[in-house]
């Protein structure tokens, strides 16, 4: 089971706690989005395996950081209601951004040609604050995957036009994780605190707009 969600002992058990979490103060079709993601990070991760450790940037377990930087804005909207606020919007613009920072992250590596955002230059593969055409392109479809989800299993909260709001806000939400990347390689925050952004423009994005 670790292997297959790519993550050691104690991310699992983290997982599985934030899994509770969700399922608990949401229900079963946020925990079914939250899966999505799961799943989605899992095929992406393993999608150019080869090439991916021949540059060194094939990470075969993650840690409850990871989990804990992806999961924690998701779990924290659902608290929304007692403030008097619907919590869906908030929750799919944050996973919508965090699956689409992992299709871009995963992806984009195996693009010959990232720019860094600092000084638009051709920069190396994985190296923080970085885009490219191809990694872009993939944090679009990441996002509207959840999207899509949302639409069969939110029918009365997203109808199809708010399919594409979520794909925009979750990509909104990766170029923001990789403006974060920039100060992240000037040693101001790391990946977990950027991964926090990216997912928190997303909720943010979507309270108002879904």
């Amino acid at each position: 089971m670790t292997n297959l969600f790519l993550l050691d002992k104690q991310g699992l058990v983290l997982a599985f706690l934030l899994g509770l979490a969700v399922y608990f103060f949401g229900g079963l079709e946020f925990l079914a989005i939250f899966f999505v993601f799961l799943i989605s990070s899992v095929v992406v991760t393993k999608y150019g395996y080869h090439k991916k450790r021949e540059l060194g940037l094939y990470e075969h377990e993650r840690s409850w950081e990871n989990v804990i930087s992806n999961g924690l804005v998701p779990v924290l909207v659902l608290f929304l209601p007692f403030f008097g606020f619907s919590s869906i919007g908030a929750f799919l613009g944050a996973v919508a951004a965090i699956n689409a920072d992992k299709f871009a992250s995963e992806l984009g590596v195996l693009s010959p040609d990232p720019i860094d955002l600092a000084n638009l230059k051709k920069a190396r593969n994985g190296k923080s604050g970085c885009i490219s055409l191809f990694g872009t392109f993939a944090s679009f479809v990441g996002a509207i995957t959840i999207g899509v989800f949302a639409h069969f299993l939110f029918p009365s909260s997203v109808d199809s036009w708010k399919i594409v709001f979520i794909g925009l806000i979750g990509f909104i939400g990766s170029f923001a994780d990789s403006i974060a990347g920039v100060f992240e390689e000037k040693g101001i925050g790391n990946k977990s605190t950027s991964n926090i952004i990216g997912s928190a423009v997303g909720a943010i994005l979507g309270l108002a707009f879904i």
